[in-house]
């Protein structure tokens, strides 16, 4: 009997594998070390394999996709459903190999070495983002407790800081301004990186068409549009532009019982960071139709007019995503009169 569908439980070191042949029946129960993982499936017949959308799936999804096998990654909350008994390794990939089975079972698109890199570069730069303004409060705070307060802005750190210990000058330990002056000093220098990764971003941007594409879109910027390629991927994968919006958390979450539909707040489910990318650049359209006001007769002017700003703010996020779908699974340019027939 042959094996068509393994589930792999992904590990540093020790790998479990679980293989079924086309009637559902166990056939294989094994457990590799990392360095057998390759070996063994380069002797193993094109199979249908399931993993978990965790660390290093994408690596090995890729892997083994060169090896001839069709490879399905899932999100673990998906997978958890199918596991029988306690939470162990034998259990785990058991659940892995019944769940990639299913014909409703929801895929992770598989990202390739290009897409991963420029994700990591958006990655590090958040952190970096993240640790410089910690860094700015903290020499806020230390500043304060020697009566020195800063407005607010990170640019009022660079710009008074200097200006303040030069005025308590004759007050304030040495020891203590040598601490703020190197305090300022790492803040400029997380400045500075989050700007070299910034131009990497661009630059990754510029010779990606795709991404160019994306930036016609108003709302959207090289960020934004380089971290939705890198992410989503082929785009086809979705079955309409509201499973991508519903990926990305911006869809209502439901509470609905006997045919009494209720609709709560959004989701937030998805890559909280592609979404908060989506809802900034819809704020920022806001903010622009607040100084220039749209047209009277447009879908904003009329959305503005019986809803929140906030509640805007993310119906504009939904669109935009709805809209990048349309131009990337149909190969479309994005045009602002476009009005569909």
């Amino acid at each position: 009997m042959q094996i068509t569908t393994v589930g792999i439980d992904l590990a540093k070191d020790v790998f479990q594998i679980h293989g079924v042949d086309a009637q559902g029946k166990v056939i294989l129960r094994k457990q590799l070390r990392r360095a057998q993982v390759a070996q063994f499936f380069v002797n193993l017949p094109p199979c249908l394999i399931g993993m978990e959308a965790c660390g290093s799936a994408h690596y090995w999804a890729r892997k083994l996709q060169e090896q001839g096998h069709t490879v399905r990654l899932m999100a673990p909350q998906f997978v958890k459903p199918y596991v029988k008994t306690n939470k162990h390794d034998v259990a785990d990939a058991e659940a892995i190999c019944e769940a990639v089975r299913r014909p409703n079972m929801r895929f992770v698109p598989i990202k390739n070495v290009e897409q991963q890199a420029i994700l990591a570069v958006h990655r590090v730069r958040q952190g970096l983002i993240k640790a410089r303004t910690a860094q700015a409060n903290q020499i806020r705070g230390l500043l304060s407790e020697f009566g020195l307060v800063l407005p607010v802005g990170i640019s009022s750190v660079y710009q008074r800081v200097p200006i303040l210990l030069d005025q308590a000058k004759g007050e304030l330990p040495g020891m203590f301004q040598e601490l703020i002056w190197r305090l300022l000093e790492h803040l400029k220098d997380l400045d500075r990186q989050v700007n070299e990764l910034e131009r990497q971003i661009n630059v990754w941007h510029r010779s990606n068409e795709l991404s160019r594409k994306l930036e016609k879109v108003p709302g959207i910027g090289p960020i934004t549009a380089s971290a939705l390629v890198a992410s989503i991927g082929n785009a086809k994968s979705f079955a309409n532009g509201r499973q991508l919006a519903a990926w990305l958390g911006l869809v209502p979450k439901q509470h609905s019982t006997g045919g009494k539909m209720n609709l709560l707040g959004i989701s937030k489910r998805g890559d909280t960071y592609l979404r908060t990318l989506l809802i900034h650049g819809g704020r920022a359209i806001i903010r622009c139709a607040g100084q220039k006001p749209p047209q009277a007769n447009s879908w904003l002017a009329r959305l503005l007019a019986r809803r929140h700003k906030n509640v805007a703010t993310v119906a504009l996020a939904n669109k935009n995503a709805r809209i990048v779908w349309a131009l990337l699974a149909h190969d479309r340019e994005f045009r602002a009169d476009y009005s569909e027939a």
